[in-house]
């Protein structure tokens, strides 16, 4: 399991529309975020998240000429914790965060972990649920993560 385990907002806002939250806590245990993304988050977050501000604000500042704050942020954050695993779904985050040598997963990743280690029986209900959100994942990817799950 990595140190440490750094969420962007995505990931909280689809598993909290699936009603799935706390699976989250039950993969990794502890999550790190960041003030600007719970400000986009826009709720309360549970209190095993906890919150914790970048000391590099201008890191950040730059990382904003290419991604949205909360993304931003996050990198930012995860740049200075070493061991970090950082959960983002949009596809730039994701390629800057690749670029910058962040070890990254995205909320299927967190999904599918949960069935490797037991947790759940089936990603399919959860993709089911989350094809029913404003959340898109391609066929490809559905396919991809139905494989990494063994399903």
């Amino acid at each position: 399991m990595p140190d440490v385990v750094i969420a962007d907002t995505s990931c909280f806002i689809i598993l909290s529309n699936i009603n799935e939250l706390n699976l989250l806590k039950e993969v990794y245990g502890k999550i790190i975020t960041t003030p600007d993304i719970v400000k986009e988050f826009g709720g309360n977050l549970p209190d095993w998240v906890t919150i914790k501000q970048p000391a590099d604000l201008q890191k950040q500042q730059i990382l904003e000429l290419q991604i949205d704050r909360g993304e931003a942020s996050a990198i930012a954050l995860a740049l200075e914790l070493d061991g970090s695993l950082l959960i983002v779904d949009d596809l730039e985050a994701r390629t800057l965060a690749e670029n910058l040598g962040i070890s990254i997963t995205g909320t299927l990743g967190v999904i599918i972990k949960a069935k490797l280690n037991s947790l759940i029986p089936s990603i399919k209900p959860f993709i089911a649920k989350i094809r029913k959100t404003n959340f898109r994942i391609s066929t490809t990817l559905e396919q991809l993560a139905l494989s990494q799950a063994g399903e």
